[in-house]
């Protein structure tokens, strides 16, 4: 089994799934039931962080499937354009669904126009997901492919991801801002999300759950600094990626980082438990088996990020 083989098998996550989440938004609207709107919320958010390997198993596949002669290396960049866009648009649908789900922690209810705003990105999302599944069908089938994709193919000019590859790779400033801004990120995320589950452990017990709490935000800011810095680094050079198992190592604890962040935000134990400032709150094994794999996984995403250049031969 190889990553192309890992693609098939995960690229129908954010299709299928943002089905089922609009179904339940729609069905919440519907019905004015707010547990079935916390519900399609929860799995957006879900989705919009399970897209991130689907997408970059993807692109992993590329550098499996091109010297073939029955794959067409044309459709696959027409693609992975489309897949991109796709990604983007479900990871900001993802923050808005977030957003909302925190602000019903904290305040009762999410302000007015942001579940919309999440319902009608997530629409956007599945159109350009549904078009990059169809494209993705075309690139063993010529049969079936779509007119005039060849040619527009033809010129990788046209590209999103050949446009931001020649950005990493020709200018002097960019890779470097980048970098500054995803380790600004990802200290801030680290740090506040180290600061509320530690908080869970039991430290800092002088200080309430709930205004640890607030600071989530600026965590999940954080995340996104990351995730955008990183994407720039990943689709302007997916070789050197590719070809390193630190990286797929980063991935699937960068995917348990931000399943933190929803059980931080929607599972109310954790918040009962720990908005106390008295010394008797002692956390369940659930809360602090959660903590202690979050604290893991952030220890784990900084190694081997950090090891990139070092494990493998891809840099």
């Amino acid at each position: 089994m190889n990553l192309a083989h890992l693609h098939l098998v995960m690229n129908h996550v954010p299709t299928i799934g943002s089905v089922v989440a609009l179904g339940l938004l729609l069905l919440a609207f519907v019905r004015r039931n707010e547990h079935l709107k916390h519900a399609g919320l929860e799995v957006l958010f879900v989705i919009a962080v399970l897209t991130l390997p689907v997408y970059v198993s993807g692109v992993a596949a590329y550098y499996e499937l091109r010297e073939r002669p029955e794959v067409s290396t044309d459709a696959i960049l027409v693609h992975q354009d489309a897949a991109l866009l796709g990604f983007a648009v479900m990871e900001f649908a993802g923050f808005i669904g977030w957003l909302a789900l925190w602000q019903t922690r904290r305040r009762g209810r999410a302000a007015s126009g942001l579940v919309p705003a999440a319902t009608v990105l997530l629409v956007v999302a599945l159109a350009v997901m549904g078009r990059a599944a169809n494209l993705g069908g075309e690139i063993r089938h010529p049969e079936i492919r779509a007119a005039g994709a060849a040619s527009v193919a033809g010129d990788p000019e046209r590209f999103m991801t050949s446009a931001i590859g020649t950005v990493a790779v020709y200018s002097p400033w960019a890779w470097p801002a980048a970098e500054a801004v995803h380790f600004l990120g990802l200290s801030l995320s680290f740090g506040v999300l180290l600061a509320v589950n530690l908080r869970i452990l039991g430290v800092m017990r002088q200080i309430p759950f709930s205004e640890v709490h607030r600071l989530l935000p600026w965590g999940m800011l954080g995340f996104g600094a990351n995730l955008i810095t990183g994407m720039f680094f990943f689709v302007g050079q997916p070789g050197q990626y590719t070809a390193s198992a630190p990286f797929y190592w980063k991935i699937v604890f960068l995917v348990i980082a931000g399943a933190n962040f929803l059980y931080l935000t929607v599972f109310g134990r954790a918040w009962r438990r720990a908005d106390t400032s008295d010394g008797g709150f002692v956390a369940s094994p659930a809360d602090k088996g959660m903590v202690i794999l979050s604290i893991v996984s952030w220890l784990a995403v900084l190694y081997a990020g950090r090891m990139l250049p070092f494990l493998g031969k891809s840099f």
